[in-house]
């Protein structure tokens, strides 16, 4: 179990050992006037105002990952509210993956009533997005949700993505696990933060899909649960089967024309409602308690030569 463990882990630890991480070439004002640039549903002035700072680490180009964190305002029975983390863009060309996460964020911003402590990352993948066109995967050609340390990468990822796919480039897994610095800031992000659930938004196939030890949710609006599978080197292979940290995958029905606002709303509501009453009571969300209890595993894995 230790070993098993110790192999999940290690990979929340490795951007301290062999890999730096980047600071931003690119200051988070132009990088909001580059989101807006792109996406019409962006406003400019909201997103250099929001809240939004750059992350410890970058894209390949330089792009700062933008994140935000909202504190509960409800107060609550234990004295840590439950950790959301929610995700936008992981795949630069589902642009409205990025557009409702902003709306969202404007939501939290007017929420009298939330109990919630959410950490929001509306674009992992700005250098996709902001391609022209944009591309699925990232600067280096990786697909970012094929690139994370899952128990089966290294005898799966590219046997997979070799057979299974023929080699599409818009599902190239990368040499190796956490070859790309978004993968290894978001996973350096998820072991600081330790979030009980992360929500992540992708399009096109508009359904709503479950990754974790808990029942699924049915319905979040007009999306209808619809189990798409685990791949190795996904975010809710690793997340939700591996670490058991329960990932709701939000598939809008267009990469590029918004939800209408009610739906927007109904989704967002919805999901509320399902993270009041399912998530698990908790000492410690998932294996994170494992890293206090065995103090080994807090050590980077050495860099090889």
């Amino acid at each position: 179990m230790i070993s098993q463990i110790a192999r999940l882990t290690a990979g929340l630890f490795v951007c301290t050992s062999g890999f730096a991480m980047a600071a931003p070439a690119i200051t988070m004002e132009r990088a909001c006037e580059s989101l807006g640039g792109k996406l019409r549903s962006v406003n400019v002035a909201y997103c250099q105002k929001s809240g939004l700072k750059p992350s410890h680490f970058s894209s390949v180009r330089g792009q700062p990952i933008l994140y935000r964190d909202y504190a509960a305002r409800t107060p609550t029975k234990s004295d840590q509210p439950y950790r959301v983390l929610l995700l936008g863009g992981i795949h630069g060309d589902e642009l409205t993956a990025v557009s409702i996460v902003f709306d969202w964020m404007q939501r939290l911003d007017t929420e009298k009533f939330q109990q919630f402590q959410w950490r929001v990352m509306p674009c992992l993948n700005p250098d996709g997005l902001l391609a022209s066109p944009a591309t699925r995967v990232n600067a280096n050609g990786v697909d970012l949700n094929r690139n994370f340390p899952t128990l089966d990468w290294k005898s799966d990822a590219l046997n997979y993505w070799t057979t299974k796919t023929r080699k599409d480039p818009r599902r190239y897994p990368g040499t190796k696990a956490l070859s790309e610095p978004e993968s290894r800031g978001l996973l350096e992000m998820i072991k600081e933060f330790q979030p009980d659930v992360i929500v992540s938004v992708h399009a096109p196939y508009g359904v709503l899909d479950f990754d974790g030890p808990q029942k699924p949710p049915q319905q979040f609006g007009y999306l209808y649960l619809q189990l798409l599978g685990t791949y190795p080197g996904s975010l809710g292979n690793y997340a939700g089967m591996n670490l058991s940290v329960p990932v709701i995958t939000l598939e809008l029905p267009s990469a590029g024309q918004m939800p209408p606002p009610a739906q927007a709303q109904r989704i967002w509501d919805d999901m509320l409602v399902w993270l009041e009453k399912n998530l698990p009571k908790r000492k410690q969300p998932a294996q994170y308690s494992q890293l206090d209890n065995q103090p080994e595993l807090m050590s980077p894995p050495k860099a090889t030569p």
